[in-house]
């Protein structure tokens, strides 16, 4: 990996001038105590929110209002809650839960579970299990310069989930990898996209959550305290998109943000030291 890190440094050097921008995260309720650890969070086109918790936590989905209150509760049926990381929504309404959470990056057992649209009506919803491995990861775990492969953030466009692992080398390159996977049952290598600098500070600029805008012209990347705008882009390439980075000036460990519109963004944060469990809006705009 030396090779990747010299080239990541000096595409760090040149985004070194790229303007960051100042965001204003809107308050809009807190999650009780039950959901102290939100990860992952979606909204239907009806106006449904659906959140998930990571590990340690039960294998449900939770329907929540606008303030964050929780409306219902399901098991998901045939899923285990390893670690859910992110969720993700298509255009039928099917529902897809990723448990690709991967802080030792050791784990051979990812999963994204998908959650058929016609099954949400049920207490506990089956799961159809969509398995993947990542090819270029070939120790688990991989040298410190090659902690790649966790990941917490994914979104669903034309029949594919796209991927956006969240870095831990060390020393810390700043790049996440791109990867896609189809969107239906069964065992998969993932497809490498390619690898995206975001920026060189390890506290903000690893992925922490995605999503793309309704119109599929935007991708939201979270971190701790950025939000990474990607516009411009091509899916088989992202290398040269456009990224805007707006810094939503918050201390609190924000881990999962969604698309309410293509102007609009809903973030949620876990309880941590410095406050959290919130559910925050955003205008992007």
């Amino acid at each position: 990996m030396n090779k990747l890190f010299v080239f990541a440094f000096i595409i760090a050097l040149q985004a070194c001038a790229q303007k960051t921008y100042l965001g204003q995260l809107e308050p809009m309720g807190k999650f009780p105590s039950e959901l102290k650890e939100v990860s992952g969070m979606e909204i239907s086109k009806d106006g449904k929110v659906w959140v998930v918790e990571d590990s340690g936590n039960k294998d449900n989905v939770y329907l929540v209002d606008q303030e964050g209150n929780i409306k219902k509760s399901l098991k998901i049926d045939h899923a285990k809650n390893k670690d859910w990381e992110d969720l993700a929504l298509d255009d039928q309404g099917n529902l897809y839960i990723g448990d690709f959470g991967n802080n030792g990056n050791e784990r051979k057992d990812l999963v994204i579970y998908k959650v058929p649209n016609g099954e949400m009506d049920r207490n506990k919803p089956n799961a159809e299990k969509i398995e993947f491995k990542y090819p270029e990861q070939e120790k688990f775990p991989p040298k410190k310069d090659s902690l790649y492969f966790d990941t917490e953030g994914f979104f669903h466009l034309n029949d594919h989930l796209y991927i956006f692992t969240k870095n831990r080398t060390r020393p810390y390159s700043g790049e996440t990898l791109i990867y896609r996977v189809p969107d239906k049952e069964g065992e998969y290598e993932a497809e490498f996209l390619g690898n995206l600098f975001l920026c060189n500070d390890q506290d903000h600029c690893s992925v922490t959550s995605a999503d793309i805008s309704p119109d599929n012209k935007t991708i939201a990347l979270l971190s701790y305290g950025y939000v990474f705008l990607l516009t411009d882009f091509n899916t088989s390439n992202f290398s040269k998109a456009s990224i805007k980075i707006v810094d939503i000036n918050t201390s609190t460990q924000t881990e999962s943000v969604c698309f309410v519109d293509n102007n609009t963004l809903f973030i949620a944060d876990e309880q941590n030291n410095h406050g959290g469990r919130r559910l925050y809006k955003l205008k992007i705009d």
